[in-house]
């Protein structure tokens, strides 16, 4: 891992809140992440689960967290299963765990081989009543290759099928969403590094240059700050490309005049950032260009102020409609008398802003969290409304990741240049 080491006591009290929410005499496992393969004898690089690193920091493959916390032994509380390493294993593949060191990562005094885990989790199944297993219950998930987590599912059921069966998704979601304070520095961390990307590569931006260049300085000013690299593909669209919204291509010439849209943000410590920014290709915004751009701006600055504590989504999403509406009133793309006449369930601004204003952020970049309950303080949203307009080759978005607090919102990334004249200003800095 290139980032420095995070505290155990982190993954200790995640543990312990989870450990809170399980019913008596239950059982509950989570298992790493596969490395998927690609072809041939290749692979890709290995991503861990986000809900095992969660519970325990650890960051390595073919890894099991069992927690207990009704078991008659202490010692059987929580238990951490890893790949036993070997002499093969350190010469082709590298350092792995010892147990020691899972040890000091994770906080878990019992770390076991997983050629050992049969036969403890047989022990613990004869005692419990209940098992809570694992599985992917984003709300935007389409899950069509079996993972590490299903296939055990379907070992347990079938082996132990009298058991009572419960989910973890649900509780996950709901201590995940709140974010520690732990948690919240490290998402700044990555935050920090995104801003350090964005500052050198609007010295390099100018017509000819390519997008893949630019995609190239940031991965480089990222990893070299101890990030794995951009947190989500990389999204670098000039022109027409900015109003794609999962451009990612990345392989044009930027062209004078042309507006460029950078949706690009580093990782760190497997906790993402995630920032949009739209500047000029030439250095200098048009006025059409400047006009739209601050009209985003606008609804930014409005949206950031609904981002607070007890709102909710129906109600945030009807408020940035609203400013959407006068937004691009004041633009000509739409007329007050059309708007009266409109469909409610189809509101004509969304021919030009058709996605969410926010979503939740954390370990994932679309994080886990329920859209009906009201906003929590430690809850880290982005902010990214947009207006795309394709028959002008015009897309703008801007986008900052906001942490609700007990008294408002903090801008994770405030220090990040926003304003069209700051960017103007930097772009054309001797």
């Amino acid at each position: 891992m290139k980032y420095l080491p995070i505290k155990p006591e982190l993954f200790v009290r995640n543990r312990k809140r989870f450990a809170k929410e399980l019913k008596p005499n239950s059982l509950a496992l989570f298992n790493s992440n596969d490395i998927m393969p690609t072809n041939a004898d290749g692979s890709m690089g290995f991503v861990q689960n986000s809900d095992l690193f969660y519970l325990t920091g650890i960051d390595q493959e073919e890894s099991i967290l069992l927690i207990y916390p009704d078991a008659t032994s202490n010692a059987m509380r929580e238990i951490l299963f890893l790949r036993e390493t070997n002499e093969r294993i350190a010469v082709w593949e590298g350092h792995k765990y010892t147990k020691e060191e899972a040890k000091k990562t994770s906080g878990i005094e019992e770390i076991k081989w997983l050629s050992e885990f049969n036969s403890v989790f047989r022990q613990l199944m004869l005692q419990c009543k209940r098992v809570y297993l694992n599985s992917n219950e984003h709300y935007r998930a389409e899950i069509s290759v079996e993972s590490r987590d299903s296939r055990f599912t379907k070992w347990c059921m079938e082996r132990y099928p009298l058991h009572r069966y419960e989910r973890s998704a649900p509780i996950m979601h709901r201590l995940r969403a709140i974010k520690q304070k732990e948690e919240v520095e490290l998402i700044k961390h990555a935050c920090d590094i995104t801003e350090k990307g964005f500052r050198r590569i609007l010295k390099m931006i100018k017509p000819g240059v390519a997008e893949y260049e630019i995609e190239a300085e940031l991965s480089h000013e990222f990893i070299r700050n101890r990030s794995k690299g951009f947190a989500y593909s990389p999204i670098i669209a000039s022109g027409l490309d900015s109003c794609v919204l999962h451009y990612v291509a990345n392989n044009k010439v930027c062209q004078k005049g042309d507006i460029l849209l950078l949706d690009v943000a580093a990782e760190y410590a497997n906790y993402a950032s995630d920032l949009t920014r739209t500047v000029p290709v030439s250095g200098r915004f048009s006025k059409r260009q400047k006009e739209v751009y601050n009209a985003v701006l606008r609804v930014f600055k409005g949206a950031k102020n609904h981002l607070v504590k007890g709102n909710t989504f129906e109600k945030y999403n009807a408020a940035i409609g609203k400013m959407m509406e006068e937004e691009m009133i004041r633009l000509g793309l739409l007329k007050a008398a059309d708007i009266k006449k409109q469909d409610p369930k189809m509101p004509l601004y969304k021919k030009y802003f058709m996605h969410g204003t926010s979503h939740f952020m954390g370990l994932d970049v679309h994080d886990v969290g329920s859209m009906q309950i009201p906003f929590e303080a430690g809850m880290v949203f982005t902010c990214e409304p947009g207006i795309y307009i394709p028959q002008e080759s015009l897309g703008i978005r801007i986008e900052n990741d906001i942490l609700i607090t007990g008294n408002g919102n903090a801008d994770l990334m405030q220090n990040i240049p926003i304003e069209a004249e700051e960017i103007e200003e930097l772009m054309n800095a001797k």
